[in-house]
Formats: structure tokens, sequence, C-alpha cells
């Protein structure tokens, strides 16, 4: 006969001549009790500001999906401005034209600090004038994941604009009007952050499937009219050209490509921001077809020229961390081989696995090289912010290949100087620079230069190119610059490459 074992009293004390503890339940524990099914849902977005607990002197984080197109940030600052808030942290993944109302919220002491990967437009004209009383932090994509783990940069509340999302929190931006596509740069905000406010334009039934960002993430939900225009995600830096000297370079890039020991079958590319970079992806398509090349992936943000190549068996996966036009935004929600990854997997020098480090070839604009082979993304010839470091530094020193394309002057202006205003990528990572003129190879890849030149391509030395561009426009002026740093340059591992002077008036 089976006997059963007493049960020790609930009484939470040890008995007699025993060892096993008691437990007994807490007195009017009501085990009914259950939170509201929809209890994130917030009926504004001040409500939301209030239950996130946000307070004065914390940590306010964007992404910036939507680029020139997004309409969170400004609203959700201004609804911070109005209910009196002061000395907050601005932490955007980056930041736009679109974001001149800024202005106002820095000199009304909204706004007291800014890190992000870029600043453009108005908003960068003032702070290259001294607006903000402190610099700038200036990090690449990959970086900004570091400053979070390193604790350097510590978000409160971040603001995530989405498409669309359930009454739980599952939420994409794959879908709607607001479709944006991937949200590589939230998923790193909603994993670090204390508290995460999705604004929503659409509320779906419970579940959505596939999500980007999760429930178990999410804390508070605004369902608003408006979170970003998507026509205008894709801008001037993204567009594909038709200018004959981009093409022409963008040529001679694809066939530095071809020529370069690392165009062949599984090979992986990411082309940058800039009419040339993109329309590299022209040229290479010819050379695989001719040569049956299939790349295994192609990284970063996507393009409608990579989803081009993507549909036609060419690539094999798009690993996307930013949609850059509504067409790529669009193929990510129809196309399984076309994947959203985090900022985190896409380039953080401290991850596990970042993508960039599996990258063969990379091609890149810049603002400015020097006779060194650094290169300048950040400002322009007159010291004033117009660009962004995002993921130039962090896939220029992963990739094998990393090619710079550029015209060597832009009207007057030489774009080849002496030294850089401004180093973002030091030219250690720097393997090719292709102008008009003709292209440079760094003198540490003298294998790659004498690869290039048995294919019959004319290879120049980079001081030949700067006395070429000195020809075309003289000698140019010294900038005239305070001794006030307005901006710090971090570079991916966190530590500090360069600084931006104020602009002397």
């Amino acid at each position: 006969m089976i006997q059963h074992q007493q049960q020790p009293p609930l009484n939470g004390e040890r008995q007699p001549g025993g060892d096993t503890p008691a437990y007994q339940p807490a007195s009017g524990l009501n085990l009914r009790s259950q939170k509201p099914r929809d209890g994130k849902l917030c009926a504004t977005l001040e409500a939301a500001i209030r239950r996130a607990g946000l307070k004065d002197g914390m940590t306010v984080s964007f992404h910036h999906a939507f680029r020139g197109g997004d309409l969170t940030l400004n609203a959700v600052m201004e609804a911070i401005a109005g209910m009196g808030f002061k000395n907050l942290t601005l932490a955007s993944s980056s930041l736009s034209d679109c974001h001149a109302p800024l202005i106002d919220h820095i000199r009304n002491n909204v706004v007291a600090r800014i890190y992000t990967s870029g600043l453009r437009g108005p908003l960068a004209e003032a702070i290259s004038r001294g607006l903000l009383a402190e610099p700038v932090q200036i990090h690449s994509h990959g970086g900004r994941v570091t400053l979070l783990e390193l604790g350097e940069l510590s978000i409160d509340v971040a603001f995530l604009g989405v498409s669309a999302c359930d009454p739980a929190g599952n939420a994409t931006g794959q879908t709607g009007r607001a479709c944006c596509g991937s949200l590589g740069y939230a998923k790193v905000d909603a994993a670090f952050a204390r508290q995460v406010v999705l604004l929503t334009e659409t509320i779906v039934s419970y579940p959505l499937a596939p999500a980007s960002l999760a429930q178990d993430q999410v804390d508070l939900i605004v369902q608003v009219d408006r979170v970003g225009d998507a026509d205008k995600i894709g801008a001037d830096a993204t567009r594909m050209t038709n200018n004959p000297r981009e093409l022409l370079i963008a040529r001679s890039a694809a066939r530095a490509i071809v020529n370069s020991g690392y165009f062949k079958t599984g090979f992986s590319l990411q082309t940058g921001t800039g009419g040339a970079s993109l329309a590299v992806t022209r040229f290479l398509e010819d050379s695989m077809r001719r040569e049956n090349i299939h790349a295994a992936f192609a990284l970063g943000g996507i393009t409608a020229a990579m989803v081009d190549l993507h549909e036609k068996g060419l690539i094999g996966r798009l690993l996307d961390v930013q949609s850059f036009d509504r067409h790529a935004a669009e193929s990510l929600a129809r196309n399984p081989g076309h994947i959203e990854i985090s900022a985190n997997q896409y380039a953080n020098c401290r991850s596990k696995g970042a993508s960039v480090d599996r990258l063969d070839v990379v091609i890149l604009s810049a603002l400015e090289v020097d006779t060194g082979f650094n290169v300048n993304v950040l400002t322009g010839s007159d010291g004033v912010l117009r660009g962004a470091s995002g993921g130039h530094c962090d896939t220029a020193e992963a990739a094998l290949l990393s090619i710079i394309v550029a015209p060597l002057v832009r009207g007057r202006i030489p774009t080849l100087v002496d030294r850089v205003t401004t180093c973002v990528t030091p030219g250690s990572s720097i393997d090719i620079l292709v102008t008009d003129h003709g292209m440079a190879v760094n003198p540490a890849r003298a294998e790659l230069a004498e690869r290039l030149k048995a294919a019959g391509m004319k290879v120049v030395t980079v001081e030949w190119l700067r006395e070429r561009a000195e020809q075309l426009t003289g000698k140019p002026q010294p900038l005239a610059l305070t001794d006030r740093t307005i901006a710090v340059v971090r570079y991916r591992d966190g530590s500090v490459i360069d600084v931006v002077r104020q602009v002397r008036e």
C-alpha cells in the first residue's frame, strides 16, 4: 500500500526535528488579481510621458528609420517642452534637416546635451556656430551600441515610432502608410532603455507577427496620427545618379572590385550613401552576369538597387539594418531572403558577432580625403557640420576591401587635401580612393595595387591626385575656426578620434 507523506503545516517555520521549511500564503493575497489586458495603451502622448516617469536631466532616445521624413522626434519634444521638462540629453541615432525645431528646445534649455551619429540642416548650422553649451558627441552606428554597453550613454525613455503594433507592444515597420522597413536602430533602444514608449499610427489585433520589437520590451503605447512620411526616407543621399562624372567614378570602382581578387562567388558587399557609391551596383551587375558570380549577401542600409540584384538571384541575402527607400522597405515584408538585423548585430565591435566582420567589399563616399587616406564625412569645406559618421568607420575597418568614391573637386573646392578638416575614418582602414581623375591605392596595400595594374588599370599615387586637385582649384585657404569644441568625434570603440571646432564668424 502506498503511504502518503504528511505535508508540513503552512506556517513558514521549520518543524522540530526536521529540515523542511513550511510556507503559507501572505495574508490577504488576492490570487485572482489580473493586470488590465490593454494596460499599456495611453490616451495621449502627454499621458505616456507622465507614465514613463520622465524627469529633468534624463536621457530620451529616438531612431532615424524615417530619415528626412521623421515626424516622431519633433512631436515628442514639443510635448516634453510643453510639460516643462528641462536639461535633457537627446540620444537620437541620427538627426536630419527636419529636426530644425530642436534649435528652440536647445535655446530654452529643454535639451542640454546630444548624442548622435550625424547632424544636417539648420540644426547643424546653429550648433556649428556655438548654439549648444556642451559639445555634441558624434558616434558611429556600431559605436552607439558600444557607448550603451559601456554605460556612458544610458537611456531613460526611448520614444520609438513604428508603423503598426498590437496592444501588447509587438511592433513592425513593414506595413501601413508609414512603412519604413527595418527597425534595426530601434531594436537597440528597446533592448537598453529603462522605459520604452511606442508611437504608432495603427494598432492591430494581437498577436502581430512577425514583430521587429517584442512585447516584453515595451512599456507603453500611444496612437498618433503620423509617425513619419515614408516617401521622404529616400533623399538625395540615397538617389540613383545619372550624373556623368559620378557614373565614371562608379564604373572605375566596379572595375577595381572585379580585379581586386575579392570578386568571386560567395563574396559580400555594402554600398554607402551618395550617387557614385550606389551606382557601383549598376556596373557590378554586368560583371556578375558575365562571369557568373553570385554574392552571398549585401549588408547595411539596403536600397532599391540591392533589392533588384537580390530579386534577380545575384545576391543571396540582404541583411538590413535600415531600409534606405520605400522599395527596400516593401521588399523586407515580401522577400524571405531580406532579413532585418539590429545595429548591434550590424556593427558593434563589442558584440559576439558583427556582420561587418563578414564583409568583403564596402564602397563609401567622402566629403574630404587627405594624402594619408583619412576620411571626413562629417564637416564641409567651411567647417560646418553637414553629414554623419554613420557606419563609415565600422565598415571601413572591418571589410577586406574598403573603397572611397569621390570627385577630385566639388565646384572650386578640392576633395583631396593635405589634411582633412575632421577625421572620422582613419587612413589605415582605407584601401582605394577612386576619383574622376584616377585611382590611388593605399601604400600599405602594395599587393592590391599590383593586381589592379596587372589587369590593365591605371593606378596613380595619392600625391599625384593631390597636385592635380590643386592645379584645378588653387591652394585652399585655411578655415577660420575658434578654439571652442562644438563636437567630439568618437571612433567605433568609444575612443575620441577628433574634435570639431566652432566656425569663426
